[in-house]
């Protein structure tokens, strides 16, 4: 497994699909995975420390495993099969639990916890942004500055 940071989030034109973009901490590979408008939402959110009157789904599901006593460990990207990612939850003490990727983003955002990432699905979907291409990162991240959690409501 290798540990991932989150760059960001942002809409893909001309789809409208937003995406988000990871990065190897240790590495020089990026991982982009397209994610539903409500998780991007919800990750803008937490990147840029909107905290809404109410509890979101991963606000809630933080709170439930704090009141457990039931810590999330981890994030684990697994598997890549037919374009679809799938990532496990690490609870506590050995619990694992199925979840999808951008909902586990969410969550260990929320809370702290490492995203790691299997190296079969880096080295099947992860890719390397030559160095002329950084300028795009850069403008990336410019981007996220700039975004709003409603430009993913859709």
């Amino acid at each position: 497994m290798r540990e991932l940071s989150v760059v960001g989030v942002r809409v893909e034109l001309p789809s409208n699909q937003p995406i988000v973009l990871l990065r190897e901490v240790e590495g020089d590979r990026y991982l982009p995975i397209f994610i539903g408008a409500v998780e991007a939402t919800a990750i803008a959110y937490e990147q840029q420390g909107v905290k809404p009157a109410r509890p979101l789904t991963h606000d809630l599901l933080r709170d439930v495993l704090a009141a457990l006593q039931a810590p999330l460990r981890a994030v684990e990207i697994t598997e890549l099969k037919e374009n679809v990612f799938y990532a496990d939850l690490l609870i506590g003490d050995g619990v694992r639990v199925s979840a999808r990727p951008s909902d586990s983003i969410a969550l260990a955002l929320r809370v702290g916890a490492p995203i790691r990432c299997a190296e079969q699905v880096l080295s099947e979907a992860g890719i390397v942004i030559p160095d002329e291409q950084e300028d795009e990162v850069e403008k990336f991240r410019e981007f996220l500055e700039q975004v709003s959690p409603e430009d993913f409501a859709g």
